[in-house]
């Protein structure tokens, strides 16, 4: 497991209910960890890469996760017409900031009232610009954990925000 995804996954806060949205899965550790947290969650993983999308769903089977289905496609196509009580991130950094900025405004769409968005991100790329993606979009925001290069964001979606 890479640091940032380790970063995520100790430091996710995660509903008591509901579904769970692992946005650009890879092959699914952030995604498989809060199905294997809560029982009561149900967590739909998306990657657009075919050959994470297939390791997604063989470590779901060989970890025995019942409440977790992973989607191929870009962003939120896969999950059209949901909404969830949670998203968690760790976006490639090949990604660009345009893709990154797209994951945050289109987010609360997505998002049910009181629902968290959380995304890892470096801290060197997590400058003015990532900061004003964040503030335009929720309002404000959390920075949940501060650690070895990297910072775990965190904002809420309020009533009347998409």
């Amino acid at each position: 497991i890479d640091l940032g995804t380790r970063v995520l996954i100790e430091h996710m806060i995660l509903p008591k209910e509901g579904h769970v949205l692992d946005l650009g899965c890879g092959y699914g550790a952030i995604g498989i960890v809060a199905a294997a947290l809560n029982p009561n969650l149900r967590v739909v993983m998306v990657d657009i890469n075919r050959r994470a999308v297939k390791l997604a769903k063989h470590n779901i089977n060989i970890n025995g996760i019942s409440n977790a289905e992973v989607r191929h496609g870009n962003l939120y196509e896969p999950v059209r017409g949901m909404s969830f009580n949670c998203i968690l991130s760790n976006p490639p950094i090949s990604a660009g900031l345009a893709t990154v900025k797209t994951m945050i405004t289109e987010a609360p769409k997505y998002m049910k009232d009181g629902a968290t968005f959380q995304m890892v991100v470096k801290s060197k790329i997590c400058g003015e610009r990532l900061r004003r993606i964040f503030e335009e979009t929720f309002g404000d925001f959390t920075v949940l954990v501060r650690r070895s290069g990297y910072r775990v964001l965190m904002a809420e979606k309020k009533a009347c925000q998409d």
